[in-house]
């Protein structure tokens, strides 16, 4: 059991809705994976991402880019802030998965449109996933806003993992 040290955002579990931890609170850790901790607050599993982990008392994850000139957003940043976020069950990130489809950038307007997918349709944890895209790549220099299409077409494979998560999860035959 930890007390936060300051007001934390954080998410429900399942649902994904965005709640604040108040300072003072006691929180119970319940998991950390994939740099992100999932946690008990008044009976309710909420998730505080890892950026966030200093108000428990913990080494916050630092997402550092390098600052760009002309306003730009640039693609490979968005990819590093996806390639941070891992599967809540899996400890391997979004990207290797293969659940990122696409990624669209519009520079006039400031904004980043990513189409994904969960490993199954039925996934409970879909909410909190698309919640971690939406923040982790609203930390992007020049990001102003980030809209996430959850899609089911094509239907997820294995095939669609890189090597490296085939050969962590132990699906590489």
């Amino acid at each position: 059991m930890v007390v936060a040290l300051r007001d934390c955002p954080a998410r429900l579990v399942p649902a994904g809705t965005k709640i604040m931890i108040p300072k003072d609170t006691f929180v119970t850790i319940t998991q950390d994976l994939g740099g992100n901790y999932t946690i008990v607050i008044n009976g309710n599993m909420a998730r505080v991402d890892g950026t966030d982990a200093d108000a428990l008392g913990l080494k916050a994850e630092i997402l550092k880019f390098d600052l760009t000139e002309d306003n730009v957003i640039l693609e490979s940043q968005v990819w590093q802030a996806l390639k941070s976020i891992f599967d809540p069950e899996i400890p391997v990130n979004l990207v290797d998965l293969g659940l990122i489809y696409n990624v669209v950038i519009d520079q006039e307007n400031h904004s980043v449109h990513i189409e994904m997918t969960l490993t199954a349709a039925g996934c409970g944890m879909g909410p909190v996933l698309v919640s971690d895209v939406k923040y982790r790549t609203s930390k992007v220099p020049n990001v102003e806003s980030v809209e996430v299409d959850l899609v089911f077409s094509p239907t997820w494979n294995r095939e669609m993992m890189s090597d490296e998560a085939k050969l962590e999860t132990g699906m590489f035959f």
